[in-house]
C-alpha cells in the first residue's frame, strides 16, 4: 500500500488488512503488509510507526515523496527483492474490501495476474471519468481493451511482473495502467474480479476536472513513450 497523508485512514485501514496477511502468514507464507509512507506532510507514519509493536507483520517505510505511482513502483520493487512469490496491491484510503482479496488468492496459480474491475462505485463522478478516460487512451496507444486498468486492487504472479517492470520506469506516473496493458498486450493469463468499492473513509479525494486534463495528456505521451519500448 502507498500512503500519502492517509492519518484520519491509516490506522483502520491496517486493522482490516491486518487479519488477511496474518491468515495468509499463518497457512505457511511469509506474508508481510507493506506501506510506504510518500513523504506525508501530516502523521501518518508516524501512526503506522507506533502500530508495528501490535502488529509484527506489518512493515511501514519512510520515503521522500514521488507521487502515487512511483511509489508503488518503490513498493513492487521493494517486495521483488524481499522474495516476493505473489505481490498483492491496494490503497489506504479504506475504499476495497479485505473479504474480495480470497477469491482471488485461491486462484493464484491460474492466473498471471487478477485485477478487480469497479461496479457501483462509490468514490465520485470524477474518478469515473478518470477510469473512462484511461480504458480510452489505453486502447489508442496500447491497441489493447482493458476493463478497469488503474484498479488499485491486483494479485500479480512476481515473476510476471518483474518482467513488466524492466520496461517501465522508475518514476512512471500511472505505473498500474501501464502494468495492465504490457500484460495485456504480452497475453498474460489475466483474470478480472468485480469488486466493490467504498467512498474514502477519511481525507480529501484529490481528483477534480481541472487534474483529470492533466492526468489524460500527461499519460498519452507517456504510454506513447513506453509503447515504443515494448
Amino acid at each position: 500500500m502507498p500512503a500519502y497523508n492517509e492519518a484520519e485512514n491509516i490506522e483502520a485501514t491496517i486493522r482490516q488488512w491486518y487479519p488477511v496477511v496474518k491468515r495468509c502468514a499463518e497457512q505457511g507464507n511469509n506474508a508481510r503488509l507493506v506501506i510506504a509512507n510518500d513523504g506525508s506532510k501530516d502523521k501518518t507514519y508516524n501512526i503506522m510507526a507506533g502500530m508495528k509493536t501490535q502488529f509484527p507483520l506489518l512493515e511501514p517505510l519512510d520515503k521522500s515523496n514521488s507521487g502515487h505511482g512511483a511509489t508503488i513502483l518503490y513498493l513492487y520493487r521493494y517486495a521483488l527483492e524481499n522474495g516476493a512469490d505473489y505481490i498483492f496491491q491496494t490503497d489506504s484510503d479504506g475504499q476495497t474490501d479485505p473479504n474480495e482479496f480470497w477469491p482471488m488468492w485461491e486462484a493464484r496459480d491460474k492466473y498471471d495476474m487478477q485485477i478487480g474491475h469497479r461496479r457501483g462505485r462509490q468514490d465520485g463522478f470524477s474518478r469515473i471519468v478518470v477510469t473512462k478516460t484511461l480504458r480510452l487512451v489505453v486502447r489508442m496507444m496500447f491497441g489493447v481493451w482493458v476493463r478497469d486498468a488503474n484498479t488499485p486492487f491486483r494479485l500479480m504472479q512476481a515473476n510476471k511482473l518483474k518482467d513488466i517492470l524492466q520496461v517501465i520506469p522508475q518514476d512512471f506516473f500511472l505505473s498500474n495502467v501501464a502494468i495492465s496493458a504490457i500484460a495485456t498486450k504480452w497475453g498474460y493469463r489475466i483474470g478480472w474480479r468485480e469488486i466493490t468499492f467504498k467512498p474514502r473513509q477519511g481525507g480529501i479525494n484529490s481528483i477534480n476536472l481541472k487534474r483529470i486534463m492533466k492526468i489524460g495528456w500527461k499519460a498519452l505521451k507517456d504510454f506513447k513513450d513506453l509503447n515504443s519500448n515494448i
